[in-house]
């Protein structure tokens, strides 16, 4: 078995960054009397094509496809050094000025563009830029797929062999090109064993409800998956359809945790969580003080919770019940529980009750935002007549959620949290979480407040 490509796939962006600011250069010769503004200039046509999306990684590489996004970009960049020229320490620049300094780093752009591009396809019709690729489906497609990888370098993918539980070629009379390494099963293996780095998902005999169990598994794995739409013959090329010899493909996204932006949402948990601690202590400890005279001794009630890949914690609550016990681990709800005392009744309705899972937060084993955590005898009992409810694990467990702000918390559908909650997972991003904070905020006084 070959080893790794020397280059990853993540090694092409810093390439396009650094020869992009090389051409952009060209603006600041140009513009060396107005110094201020073609610095401007360079900098923010920099910032809006990462923020485009013209870093990523793709398949082909295209001058004449970019070319639009990029005149665009530095045309707003330098309507925007305009704009902010005119009111600050820059002074004000000649419209001309601005337009020699625009029309000159978009070509200097353009040229390192079309030379990083000849590289990177050079290099990987050398091999130096290489990912060990499996299919997934031995079809006719499948088949195809892995036929125009083998004599297309160009796209910078190396396949290696397929898997699938039925392939539709690979007999005596119609052999694979390639090796079956397995059904498709054990696919986190096949991919760790074979240093896979890409995987498509071509047409298979597996239902496509497995195939999505299947691929949830690879989440901790690092490698980009594409997938053939159903269909395909009509699927339109957009910035997320991407080809393979004329044959569209669909980048999955990556998995939540490996987006570059995830660790801002654990600093994030820190700074709010540790604000919010300080600010609400009065109220905590007036919580506190009612618990201890309504209940007595033990005013933190401590339950055993699932979170983050199926660990359990330590979850931090107010008592709400006088029994000592608080809440039974195999009770499912203790709404209409008559051991609940009138003040854990007035913290359970305004969730003052889980102001102590701020500790929890800061402790790294809660999130602000992500499924709720559930006790380990829930967990075992709805996996097992919902096999894609431990899919809720693969993020850290959260105050609050998608489910919850859409009413499905207390005594309401597993099913329908579920669903909630995995979407939230597939399609996380930082301002999901605080619109979810603002929402429950919101819900919060609501609740109090009827």
């Amino acid at each position: 078995m070959s080893g790794r490509p020397v280059w990853t796939r993540w090694s092409v962006a810093p390439l396009l960054v650094t020869i992009d600011l090389l051409g952009l250069l060209v603006a600041v010769v140009v513009g060396h009397h107005a110094m201020g503004a073609a610095l401007s200039f360079v900098g923010l046509t920099s910032l809006l094509l990462a923020a485009g999306g013209l870093y990523r990684s793709r398949l082909s590489l295209s001058v004449l496809d970019d070319l639009p996004p990029l005149l665009g970009r530095c045309l707003t960049a330098a309507g925007l050094v305009v704009l902010v020229s005119a009111s600050t320490s820059l002074g004000p620049v000649a419209p001309s000025t601005t337009m020699a300094v625009a029309l000159s780093g978009a070509a200097g752009l353009v040229a390192g563009r079309a030379a990083s591009y000849h590289l990177v396809r050079a290099m990987r019709r050398r091999g130096t830029v290489s990912h060990r690729t499996l299919i997934y489906g031995a079809g006719a497609v499948g088949v195809h797929i892995a036929g125009t990888l083998l004599h297309n370098s160009v796209y910078g993918l190396k396949p290696v062999g397929f898997v699938d539980a039925e392939p539709l070629h690979g007999g005596k009379d119609d052999p694979l090109e390639l090796p079956l390494l397995g059904d498709g099963t054990d696919l986190a293996a096949v991919l760790g064993r074979h240093e896979i780095g890409v995987v498509v998902i071509a047409f298979t005999s597996a239902p496509e409800s497995s195939i999505v169990d299947i691929i949830r598994q690879c989440d901790r794995l690092d490698c980009d998956i594409f997938y053939i739409p159903r269909l395909f013959e009509l699927h339109h090329r957009t910035r997320d359809v991407e080809e393979i010899w004329g044959i569209p493909v669909i980048r999955l996204r990556r998995a939540t945790h490996r987006s570059p932006i995830w660790p801002v949402k654990r600093a994030l948990d820190m700074l709010v969580a540790a604000t919010l601690l300080v600010l609400l202590s009065p109220f905590m400890l007036a919580c506190a003080v009612a618990v201890r005279l309504e209940c007595g001794r033990g005013v933190i009630y401590r339950q055993r919770r699932v979170g983050l890949d199926g660990r359990q914690f330590e979850l931090l609550k107010f008592r709400t019940l006088r029994s000592s016990d608080n809440q039974s681990d195999l009770e499912w709800s203790i709404a209409a529980d008559g051991r609940v005392a009138p003040v854990g009744r007035f913290l359970r309705k305004t969730s003052l009750d889980e102001l102590p899972q701020l500790v929890n937060v800061l402790r790294g084993q809660m999130s602000l935002v992500g499924p709720r955590p559930e006790r380990p005898f829930f967990v075992q009992k709805f996996t097992e007549s919902m096999p894609r409810y431990t899919a809720r694990h693969r993020v850290p467990a959260g105050l609050t959620g998608w489910a919850q702000v859409h009413g499905l918390r207390g005594d309401t559908s597993i099913q329908d949290r579920l669903l909630f909650d995995n979407y939230y997972i597939e399609n996380w991003s930082l301002w999901s979480d605080i619109k979810i904070l603002l929402r429950t905020t919101i819900s919060i006084f609501t609740r109090s407040g009827s």
